[in-house]
């Protein structure tokens, strides 16, 4: 439908606590579309509402054309595993920087979809890590408030320099 404009670092938005979502209609479905079409000209696989300025309970994440487009409303992760594993993340919000952030390794999220639905799901690897990602988001984190403070300062020192490119 329509790509929007991505919020970026260090907006306000980015570490704002986004409110639930209790009406399921077409306002909703067009922004999910939104979400996708703004994610997928990013480019990157996970995508929040408040990446787009909008405090809403949002997620889409797609890991490759073959896994399909997936869209959470309301996400909560209801259990994580005690094992943890590394992945290397980055932000639409924070484009050309990356860094390794330990996440579990598995965890079972409790959503709802489009319809209102409630769903629960299971995830390992990389989806278990846009999860958490992606709903750290939601809850106001930053991924770089992951990173220890020396880390998080020389990435932010990096990404101020490539504004400056």
């Amino acid at each position: 439908m329509t790509v929007r404009t991505i919020v970026r670092f260090p907006d306000r938005h980015l570490g704002a606590v986004a409110e639930p979502v209790s009406v399921f209609d077409q306002d909703l479905r067009l922004l999910a579309t939104d979400l996708a079409d703004t994610m997928h000209a990013a480019p990157g696989i996970g995508i929040t509402a408040p990446h787009i300025g909008i405090l809403k309970r949002l997620v889409v994440i797609e890991l490759s054309p073959a896994a399909g487009l997936r869209t959470y409303v309301n996400p909560v992760i209801l259990w994580a595993s005690a094992e943890m594993i590394r992945y290397t993340e980055g932000s639409v919000s924070m484009p050309g920087v990356t860094e390794d952030i330990e996440r579990h390794a598995r965890v079972r999220v409790r959503y709802q979809d489009l319809d209102g639905m409630e769903q629960i799901e299971e995830a390992d690897g990389l989806l278990a890590v846009c999860h958490q990602h992606e709903i750290d988001q939601l809850d106001g984190i930053f991924w770089i408030q992951r990173l220890s403070r020396l880390k998080r300062d020389r990435l932010i020192k990096r990404y101020e320099k490539l504004l400056r490119v």
